[in-house]
């Protein structure tokens, strides 16, 4: 006796039907929602559509972030001492100008540099403590309270940091190079990443090209310890280097592009050994076909 089963069922994966029993149907019901037949917008991606797009949006987001920058800028806000400085920010009951731990700590040590010739006395070798400081950081960073007064008048009501000997409009003695825009200050201020790392001190300037900057010789150097560090077990050294148009000495740069630029090259040269290894066996295999 030949017996009939529901091809359906089997698909979709039922049990057969018995004889005389009701199929069990399981496919969703056939509307559009449940048969994925709804409308749909899908957009097409094109240089002609996406770039006209990044355009209008930067011509209209530049100008309106432009005015909002300026308008902020021009918004004055006085702090002073900031909640930042804690816990260098008052001392005896007056605000510490500058406040703050990395001010407090500020590098004081005073060096000098002598040429020990066959004259009787040695011979000092000037060095500029003005140009160490960025342009920047200079200019636009650090600024003096405003006024006409003298800046011992407008510092008047507050007191030097905890670890200074003299107050911060006494550090030079020259108008410009003195208070908050103070070159040795400003180096200062300009933390470091590591726990290791150099300051710029001074600078000598070359008289001239026919002779060296440091002519050949002995060398005397006069150090007025104010800063001491073993409480810390940290070292002091003065290091004397000459700069190129890159700066100083800094071999990681250098070291960083060639590693960068051999791990570039033997990706290529892999990438290309491969490239030609399989499009020879493809054209093996088509002609072999």
């Amino acid at each position: 006796m030949a017996m009939n089963y529901n091809a359906k069922d089997e698909v979709d994966g039922g049990p057969p039907c018995a004889p005389g029993a009701t199929a069990k149907n399981r496919r969703p019901d056939n509307t559009a929602f449940k048969q994925q037949r709804l409308p749909a917008w899908q957009p097409i991606l094109t240089a002609g559509t996406v770039l006209p797009t990044f355009f209008i949006i930067g011509l209209i987001f530049i100008p309106i972030g432009i005015g909002i920058f300026v308008t902020s800028n021009n918004i004055r806000e006085i702090e002073n001492p900031s909640k930042e400085c804690e816990p260098y920010r008052r001392n005896e009951d007056k605000p510490i100008a500058p406040c703050g731990a990395i001010a407090n700590s500020m590098f004081n040590d005073t060096l000098e540099l002598f040429l020990v010739g066959n004259e009787s006395y040695p011979t000092p070798i000037p060095l500029k403590k003005k140009g160490i400081a960025w342009w920047t950081d200079k200019n636009v960073k650090f600024r003096n309270p405003p006024g006409d007064q003298s800046l011992e008048e407008r510092f008047k009501g507050t007191t030097n940091p905890v670890n200074w000997v003299k107050p911060v409009y006494m550090l030079d003695s020259e108008p410009d190079n003195n208070g908050f825009i103070n070159e040795d200050f400003i180096v200062w201020m300009r933390t470091a990443a590591l726990p290791t790392f150099r300051k710029l001190y001074r600078l000598i300037e070359r008289k001239s090209d026919l002779h060296p900057t440091l002519p050949a010789g002995r060398y005397y150097l006069n150090i007025t310890y104010n800063y001491p560090v073993h409480s810390f077990d940290g070292r002091k050294r003065m290091i004397l280097s000459t700069i190129s148009w890159m700066g100083g000495k800094n071999p990681f740069l250098g070291i960083a592009y060639i590693a960068i630029g051999s791990i570039s090259f033997l990706l290529g040269v892999v990438l290309l050994v491969i490239n030609h290894k399989y499009r020879n066996s493809s054209n093996t295999a088509d002609i072999t076909i």
